[in-house]
């Protein structure tokens, strides 16, 4: 619409050529479904064990449960939050709770029981789904919470402990639900659509939420990125908690494709659900990878198809995309954020790649790449001036993102939106690079870069080479105070199992393959502490380091 004072006409472009309901329609995944029940009804949409659930079946039963909570006075606005494993009844909410136009809030199940409560409280929750496995937890939670919610137990029978501790059970409460309910909802994309937390390393976790249109488009190109199709059976190794699932919950489902669940990220149940149900794609985060590349012999079998594995977060050492590569995963480097919908830049394969050397191959592979096709922009940026900085593979800025796929913001933190979208774009407070060919590459969180003597040290540049010692499971870096050169790297290191090493051993490893001011001066053997998501909590590992003597 073009409009400059009282005489500017109307462009005739938009002149009696109004919005109405035969030409718009707000995006929203749970469209995906509807579509998929009316176009492949029969085809397997989830695999659990030994059930098997059509698109058909799929789509009436999260039909059913948003009819039942509306029975239950839930609606348009309202929050239900679902504390599950990966299972069809998560599946199904992430369809059943938007179908009524209500805001759906999935539960870390790692997190403890006065963080859980925070969160109901924060989110106004109205009712809850609780797998019985979480019970103990549950219901700690819900004591502290001081208002009454509707709780409705989720009784797998995979499920192998726990109680049911609310009013019925799922199956019951579904079960007079209308299969073909409708609330004529969302009536706006921007309206939102569920409610996910950050891990919260310190402090209460900040409540990010996403609307319709976000989460229908990063759908859409998590399906274009990683090459979904009718064909395709995806493993849920990663949660479903998380992000929304990086809203592979939809994607799948937009591709006509079959969820495959699984309660348990176990590798020789990674492994042999791969061989059985024939998985072609799956996700997960570095740890994940990590673990089934370091898989005993006995839980790993073989399997004829390549299956196409992206994960997230920090780049995972070029050493596990090595191995993964050589046990018939495929590995496509994703990178965003809860603030993001998960996935907002791919390392997209250029074809001059399978003709490098492995390890330099997997050294591209581990950069984060370009962003995606459904979002705006994503840049490398001085914090201060805004302005990109230069494409050398050098200089360092903070990772800045813009578009449809950007959360709404924080739930009741207007400080925090605001700084999180200072100069109009969504600040990551992850520094990296821009090379030459524009793809980035994440270097470190801006309190995790280590200054030694003037010089920036990488965390990540000095963790990618531990990981390829051969004794080295897992590690990270942070910095430790030096009264010579302000900081100085320090590594905790944790040994495959039956491994032995000496501190001083893994320091000249380093040093033999790192400029010497780089490699690390304290190296400590220990169990790495670890968020509820799996992630390594370096703000745990860098008191630790504080606290050193000498």
């Amino acid at each position: 619409m073009i409009l400059a004072g009282e005489d500017m006409q109307l462009s005739i472009f938009e002149q009696a050529l109004e919005r109405n309901s035969a030409n718009f329609e707000p995006l929203s995944p749970i469209s995906f479904l509807r579509r998929a029940a009316q176009v492949v009804p029969e085809h397997t949409a989830i695999i659990h064990g030994e059930r098997r659930t059509s698109y058909l079946q799929f789509w009436e039963r999260s039909c059913r449960l948003a009819s039942a909570l509306a029975a239950h006075g839930i609606g348009p606005g309202d929050c239900v939050a679902i504390m599950a494993a990966n299972t069809p009844e998560m599946l199904e909410a992430h369809n059943g709770v938007p179908l009524l136009g209500a805001v759906l809030n999935s539960l870390n199940v790692r997190l403890d029981s006065a963080t859980i409560a925070f969160i109901l409280d924060h989110g106004e929750a109205r009712a809850v789904l609780t797998d019985r496995a979480f019970s103990a937890t549950m219901r700690e939670a819900l004591a502290l919470v001081e208002r009454p919610l509707l709780v409705i137990d989720i009784d797998d029978p995979q499920a192998e402990t726990g109680e049911c501790i609310g009013i019925t059970d799922y199956e019951s409460f579904i079960a007079d639900g209308n299969p073909d309910f409708s609330a004529d909802q969302p009536i706006d994309e921007w309206q939102a659509l569920s409610l996910l937390y950050t891990s919260g390393t310190t402090g209460n976790p900040k409540g990010c939420v996403y609307h319709h249109r976000g989460a229908y488009l990063n759908a859409l190109g998590n399906m274009a990125t990683m090459g979904l199709d009718r064909d395709s059976v995806y493993l849920w190794t990663l949660p479903m908690f998380h992000c929304d699932g990086w809203t592979f919950p939809w994607a799948v489902t937009a591709a006509l494709a079959t969820h495959v669940c699984l309660r348990a990220v176990e590798p020789a149940a990674v492994f042999q659900s791969i061989r059985d149900n024939g998985v072609t794609h799956m996700c997960g985060a570095p740890i994940v990878l990590n673990m089934l590349a370091n898989a005993p012999t006995a839980a790993k079998v073989t399997f004829d198809q390549t299956v196409e594995i992206a994960t997230g977060g920090a780049a995972p050492p070029s050493a596990v995309i090595e191995a993964m590569e050589q046990d018939g995963f495929h590995v496509t480097h994703l990178y965003g954020l809860t603030e993001t919908y998960g996935p907002a830049t791919v390392c997209i394969p250029q074809a001059d790649w399978p003709e490098l050397q492995l390890s330099e191959r997997s050294a591209r592979i581990a950069r984060q790449g370009v962003h995606y096709g459904t979002l705006e922009n994503a840049s490398v940026k001085d914090p201060q001036t805004m302005a990109d900085v230069p494409w050398d593979g050098e200089t360092l800025g903070e990772v800045m993102i813009r578009g449809n796929t950007v959360m709404k913001g924080y739930l009741k933190n207007a400080d925090a939106t605001g700084q999180a979208f200072a100069g109009g774009w969504f600040h990551s407070g992850d520094l990296a690079v821009r090379h030459v060919d524009g793809y980035i590459e994440v270097k470190d969180r801006s309190k995790d870069i280590i200054i030694s003597g003037g010089e920036n040290i990488s965390s990540l540049e000095v963790e990618e080479v531990l990981y390829r010692h051969p004794k080295v499971l897992e590690a990270a870096v942070v910095a430790r105070p030096d009264q010579t050169w302000g900081e100085s790297p320090c590594a905790f290191v944790t040994l495959h199992e039956g491994a032995t090493a000496q501190a001083q051993e893994i320091i000249e490893f380093c040093r033999d393959n790192l400029a010497h001011y780089k490699a690390p001066r304290t190296v400590l053997f220990c169990e790495l502490p670890k968020t509820s998501t799996g992630k390594i909590q370096k703000f745990v590992l860098r008191e630790q380091a504080r606290a050193l003597q000498g």
